[in-house]
């Protein structure tokens, strides 16, 4: 028989590797906060909206989503790299679709805090962010 502290022990070790495989890596000068997180109508996905604020030049290298990515700026200028696109530069009020699995970066380009709110509808239980060697081509 299992005694219970190793019982809780070898649970909480359990839940912190799920945490550790959906919770996204931070990024210098990066802060996201959790706003809302639901199951969708489509078996096996889900929606997670989050609001990301970037400071002055800060940057996320080249990642990938495993669904799609609604990005509606809130404050402040930042710079999009999407695989197979231009660079383009979003400001308060704009909005940028992001395809499942593109390949994209994103920089604060201002001289001020940027922030947006970003909406993922992405399959559920696999990690949010996943990291890409490769920088997006233009």
């Amino acid at each position: 028989m299992i005694s219970r502290p190793i019982l809780a022990t070898a649970m909480f070790a359990a839940a912190t590797a799920v945490l550790a495989q959906t919770a996204p890596r931070p990024w210098p000068g990066i802060s996201r906060t959790d706003l809302q997180r639901h199951d969708l109508s489509i078996p096996g996905r889900e929606m997670i909206q989050v609001r990301v604020d970037f400071q002055p030049g800060a940057a996320a290298p080249a990642h990938r989503h495993p669904g799609e990515e609604i990005v509606n700026m809130l404050a402040g200028s930042l710079e999009y790299r999407l695989e197979g696109r231009p660079a383009v530069t979003l400001r308060a009020g704009d909005v940028l679709f992001i395809p499942s699995g593109a390949v994209h970066s994103v920089r604060n380009v201002g001289d001020d805090s940027a922030s947006e709110l970003a909406t993922y509808l992405v399959a559920k239980g696999r990690p949010l962010i996943v990291s890409d060697d490769r920088p997006p081509k233009p």
